[in-house]
Parts: structure tokens; C-alpha cells; sequence
């Protein structure tokens, strides 16, 4: 997010380099790099004989060093943006040769969502020398909570912890997936507002009391009561909470849970540094461990594992999955 930030910084202020080669695992912050050349390298004036978007599988390699070694039309410079560049991975070394002497003039921005360049061939050395080559990479699950608080401070908003959990554990580490939910919850709110659970149930359909937090949270409270509510409720509805989904969560929670005991300091700032979770969330860890000894923890892991198996159909075809998660809960409570 850094890098992204600082990239951006530096367009801003008009140090552009000829090219910026945009490759790795998350395409949304290669799409944000590239839509703020697009939007603002440019007057809306010198965009139309200027401006030139591509996309990998209509064009050749050939075709894209040959637009970027045209001169701009009345204007300092043209923008070439390669969208999908990742179809020309069979080729794209051949843009070596460009990448040694690009066009000072243009500004070639290259997408290469979900690959990366091989750092020991020519293209890689030469780009660094003369652009500018990002890596993005994939937030972990506990990165994305920071992210989304992060992304609407930003914006003028702010959002409760268990709030930004929901959003999550419902969309996963998809952040272009949940960014649009935020946009959608921009339009609804005011500026300035703290987004709530009540509001992230209304607007996004997550229930607030329903969900895999809740029933992380209650699993470790040893609230039978409430745990089995949850899972009736998963049952009841297992289009929106498949059970796949609700073992990899608490298969987390427990190894977390383990990792919380074999610790020394278990201050709340050391906790939270090295289970990687918002120090709001300690609180849970530190009750669990009360509930479940080292011994329980490891199996609970276990019987984890097996569901893990089960819920992919190996050895429970025919057994719903409301019935196995249930079985699974009074195994990992007892």
C-alpha cells in the first residue's frame, strides 16, 4: 500500500518515468496505479489524439513498442496504458529492446495482472533501470481488516472493528469485491459517518448477530447456547455460509488459540503482533484460552482437519452439511 501511495505521490508531482510495468497477484492496486495515469497524467484536451488504451489479446508486442515510439500531438507527451498484458507472456521479453531506450515522451504502462517477470531476464534489469516495475501482492486475512479502515479514513469515515470483520469474513481478501461494497456504503452514508454492524446488516446483508465472527466468538465463550443458533441458522442457509468456508475460519481461530498458550508475554500489544490481529480482538483469545487447555485445542484441530475432508465430500457424501458442521461443533465443545 506503500508503494502504491508512493508511486502515486511521485505522478503527482510530475516525476513520471517512461514506463511503469504493474505484475502480481492483486489486480486492484495495479488497476488503481493505472486508472490515476489514465484520469490525471493527461488534459481532458490532449487525451484524445494522446491517450491510447490496449489490451493484450488484440495487439502484439510489436503493435505496442510501435504506438509508444510515436511523438504526442500538440502536448509534452502521450500515455499508452496495456490493459490484460498477461496474454503476452509468451512475448513480452521481446519489449527489451524498448525498455533499454524508451520514448522520453511516453508514459507505457503495462498491467500484468496475476503474473510476474522473471527478475534474472533482460526485461526485468532494464525496466528498473529505466521505469518503474511494482509487485502487487495479495493482503493476508488479517491485513485486509487494516486496509479497509485505512482505505475510509481516507474517504472521511470510519468503521467499527467487528464491522470491518463482517465485510471479511463475507467477501474474503477480494479487494476490488470490497471496494465496491464500500462505495456502495459512501453513497448511503454521509461523509463523516462510523460504519456500524446494524449498518453494514442493513445495506450489505450480512447479519450482524449470524455470521462466522459470532460464532468464532461464542465457540471460544463456550456459549452452547448461541453457537448452535448460529449453526442452525448456517444450516438453514448454506448458500451464504458454506461450511468449507466456516472450518478454514475456525481451523484459524484454534491454531491462533494454540499459538496464544505456547506464548510467554501475553500482553495485549504482544498478542496482537503475533497472532497479526487488531488488539480490539484480543480480548476473545484471552477467554478462549481459559475455556480450552492446550490438549482441547489440539483437538479441536483435529476434528478441524476432518471436517476440513468431510466438507469436500470425502466420506460424507451423502450427509448434509448443516448435519456435519453440528456434529463438528459438540465434538469441538465437549
Amino acid at each position: 500500500m506503500d508503494d502504491v501511495k508512493n508511486i502515486i505521490t511521485t505522478i503527482k508531482k510530475g516525476e513520471l518515468k517512461p514506463i511503469y510495468f504493474l505484475m502480481g497477484e492483486e489486480p486492484y492496486f495495479i488497476d488503481q496505479i493505472s486508472d490515476y495515469i489514465e484520469e490525471n497524467v493527461l488534459r481532458e484536451d490532449e487525451k484524445g489524439f494522446n491517450q491510447m488504451v490496449l489490451y493484450g489479446r488484440d495487439v502484439s508486442v510489436d503493435d505496442i513498442v510501435g504506438n509508444a515510439k510515436r511523438f504526442p500531438m500538440m502536448a509534452e507527451r502521450q500515455v499508452i496504458i496495456v490493459k490484460e498484458a498477461q496474454d503476452l507472456s509468451r512475448t513480452i521479453e521481446q519489449l527489451t529492446d524498448y525498455a533499454e531506450n524508451p520514448q522520453p515522451s511516453t508514459v507505457l504502462v503495462i498491467c500484468y495482472k496475476y503474473k510476474k517477470l522473471d527478475k534474472r531476464k533482460k526485461l526485468n534489469k532494464a525496466i528498473a533501470r529505466s521505469g518503474v516495475i511494482f509487485e502487487s501482492k495479495r493482503l493476508y486475512e488479517n491485513q485486509v481488516s487494516s486496509w479497509i479502515q485505512a482505505t475510509l479514513k481516507a474517504r472521511n469515515y470510519q468503521i467499527a472493528p467487528k464491522a470491518s470483520q463482517m465485510l471479511v469474513e463475507f467477501l474474503g481478501t477480494d479487494l476490488g469485491k470490497i471496494n465496491n461494497e464500500l462505495e456502495k456504503l459512501r453513497l448511503i452514508c454521509p461523509e463523516g459517518t462510523n460504519i456500524t454492524p446494524e449498518i453494514i446488516e442493513e445495506n450489505i446483508g450480512i447479519s450482524k448477530d449470524f455470521n462466522n465472527f459470532e460464532l468464532r466468538k461464542a465457540i471460544g465463550m463456550r456459549d452452547d447456547l448461541k453457537a448452535h443458533r448460529i449453526i442452525n441458522y448456517f444450516s438453514q442457509n448454506p448458500k451464504d455460509n458454506p461450511m468449507v468456508v466456516t472450518v478454514s475460519l475456525l481451523y484459524g481461530f484454534f491454531s491462533q488459540l494454540q499459538q496464544y498458550h505456547a506464548l510467554g508475554d501475553k500482553s495485549k500489544a504482544n498478542v496482537a503482533k503475533v497472532l497479526k490481529v487488531n488488539p480490539y480482538f484480543v480480548s476473545d483469545y484471552t477467554t478462549a484460552a481459559k475455556n480450552y487447555n492446550m490438549k482441547h485445542v489440539s483437538r479441536a484441530i483435529s476434528y478441524l482437519r476432518d471436517a476440513d475432508v468431510q466438507s469436500k465430500g470425502v466420506g460424507a457424501a451423502n450427509v448434509a452439511q448443516g448435519d456435519l458442521l453440528k456434529e463438528l461443533l459438540v465434538k469441538v465443545m465437549r
